[in-house]
């Protein structure tokens, strides 16, 4: 079969690029189309920070009738650090047909050795990790807001090319109630006693004041999550900005010890819910809609976005406390009744243990891939945390 690759230069591109998924997923009744927005912010440099130190390429897949049949991107960021130069590709969706994946792969892996890279990550987003990242591979329901989802056969995509399993993403899911295990309550009364450690929820009016908050206990408690990435203050402004339309003021909290930030809990409701009935779209109409859905609307599901606590309180019980002052509003006094949390890489046992000791299960997984150019190379997981 004679296929072909066609940059994407302009308006009817695009559109085709969006549209795409409209017949991969006609049949499948858990799809929810993203925002055609949330998908164009990534490829617009005056929306995307991460065009100050990267490139980013994506293309359309002919087949022999000129019809699109696949798309792709191909990233590089200078701050993702990893063992070799590795680039990233993302934005993957593609007719169940090898020879179609493996002619958009070879020409992802060709542009990105001309860029100096000898690796590709795969699927990813050219942006954080919490939007885009990872196949998924197991829990094909509903995706979550900003969550890739895709085909089964994807899988087989990927693996038949040559990519590995660079890292697998465990989503853990549980209902919202004052259910947990005896040592909770127990390290709860032990930090209560404290005059000096308090929770909080966030407040709207002060946004900025948590979003400095929030940038001091992520700087000290994840960037070694990150490549060492930190964030900056006006960074992370920008960004609870742009969340505040959404927050709800009760799901995300804080703890403080005299009056300096040492944990954070960070939840939002799950915008899926409502955006599953705008069709990818956001103009006026949709905009009104969204706001009657979410006064009359019905939302029972809450995301984890973060949850850390500064490496001086970590094992004393802090994330016990933060829980359950957090919990004791979130499981009486809203309507959320189902808890998903963010993925937590297989690389952060920690973590890992405790969303289990909370009694959540695991409700999806997804893969991050790697692919090494040098196929002689010795392939290495991520290392343990």
């Amino acid at each position: 079969m004679n296929f072909q690759l066609t940059e994407v230069s302009n308006a009817h591109h695009i559109r085709q690029f969006l549209e795409l998924p409209l017949d991969i997923y006609k049949d499948d009744p858990n799809w929810i189309r993203p925002l055609d927005k949330d998908i164009e912010d990534v490829f617009d440099p005056a929306k995307n920070k991460f065009f100050r130190h990267g490139t980013c390429k994506r293309w359309l897949l002919l087949n022999g009738q000129q019809e699109v049949i696949g798309r792709i991107a191909a990233f590089i960021n200078k701050k993702y650090k990893q063992a070799q130069p590795t680039g990233g590709v993302g934005f993957f969706e593609c007719i169940n047909d090898q020879a179609a994946a493996n002619f958009m792969l070879d020409h992802c892996r060709d542009w990105l050795k001309a860029q100096g890279m000898e690796a590709m990550d795969g699927p990813i987003n050219f942006g954080e990790r919490e939007r885009w990242w990872g196949l998924l591979i197991e829990g094909f329901r509903e995706p979550l807001y900003c969550m890739n989802y895709n085909p089964p056969y994807y899988k087989e995509l990927f693996e038949r090319y040559g990519f590995q399993v660079y890292f697998n993403q465990e989503c853990f899911g549980m209902r919202a109630v004052y259910e947990f295990q005896d040592k909770f309550y127990v390290r709860h009364e032990e930090l209560s006693r404290n005059k000096d450690l308090h929770a909080e929820p966030i407040r709207k009016k002060q946004l900025e004041k948590y979003a400095r908050d929030f940038t001091k206990v992520y700087n000290k408690a994840w960037a070694s999550h990150g490549e060492g990435k930190t964030l900056e203050e006006r960074q992370v402004i920008k960004m609870f900005q742009t969340m505040k339309p959404v927050m709800d003021e009760r799901l995300s909290w804080f703890v403080y010890y005299k009056e300096e930030p040492v944990a954070c809990w960070l939840n939002l409701p799950d915008l899926n819910q409502y955006f599953k009935h705008m069709n990818g779209k956001f103009g006026l109409l949709q905009k009104l809609k969204f706001l009657w859905l979410q006064r009359f609307g019905k939302n029972e599901r809450f995301l984890g976005i973060l949850f850390g606590v500064v490496p001086e309180w970590q094992g004393k019980g802090l994330d016990a406390y933060l829980i359950l002052e957090g919990s004791k509003v979130i499981c009486f006094k809203t309507p959320y009744k189902d808890y998903e949390m963010q993925w937590i890489g297989d690389f952060n046992p920690k973590m890992i243990n405790i969303a289990y000791s909370l009694g959540a299960t695991i409700t999806r997984r997804l893969s991050t891939y790697r692919y090494l150019f040098d196929r002689q190379k010795e392939f290495k997981r991520h290392p343990i945390l």
